[in-house]
């Protein structure tokens, strides 16, 4: 996936600043697709020029003007295109995950910490997913919500998202476990 598609997409909530797109995929596409607020701005000013987006400028008072974005529609076009097509399948690739592969000649302390920072990281989107859902159902119930909403893509999408941080915290607390047994089993060895 291209983050032209991924900017696309979250454009369909509206209007948005590059500003405010790069705080919204925190919010809202950060559990499948990560970009920095720079990548964002390029992307943008690509898809401008490519007739995927359309911009007006905000002129502000005591702040820089700022560009609102929205698709055009040749954007929704080519998402439409986007989902026709069939999906690479994903990867993993994570840091972490080759510093763990590398444990047993590494400095395992470190690892042990980063292992329980991401524990920690997962914790914190949990509950600020959990925030986001309420925010979208609204006081009505999951099936209401899947069965009323005017777009039930993002929340899908954050349904994922709390799985993928649950199996984490899940995996972090069984490598967790694993090192502390076998620390345990190395000291009454030595």
């Amino acid at each position: 996936m291209a983050l032209r598609d991924a900017v696309m997409a979250a454009l369909l909530e509206g209007e948005a600043s590059g500003y405010d797109l790069a705080k919204g995929f925190d919010a809202s596409v950060a559990n499948f697709w990560m970009a920095t607020p720079q990548q964002i701005y390029r992307e943008l000013d690509r898809m401008e020029s490519e007739g995927l987006v359309r911009a007006r400028v905000v002129h502000q008072r005591k702040r820089p003007n700022k560009r609102l974005f929205s698709l055009t529609g040749a954007g929704r076009r080519a998402l439409r295109d986007f989902t026709a097509a069939p999906p690479r399948p994903g990867v993993a690739r994570e840091d972490l995950l080759v510093q763990v592969q590398a444990l047993d000649v590494g400095d395992a302390a470190a690892v042990t910490e980063s292992v329980r920072e991401r524990g920690d990281w997962a914790r914190a989107k949990i509950a600020r997913y959990e925030r986001l859902r309420e925010r979208l159902l609204n006081g009505r119930n999951e099936e209401e919500y899947l069965l009323c909403a005017e777009r039930v893509g993002p929340y899908l999408n954050l349904m994922r998202g709390l799985e993928f941080e649950r199996e984490n915290l899940r995996w972090v607390q069984r490598v967790l476990a694993v090192l502390d047994r076998r620390a345990a089993v190395r000291a009454t060895e030595g």
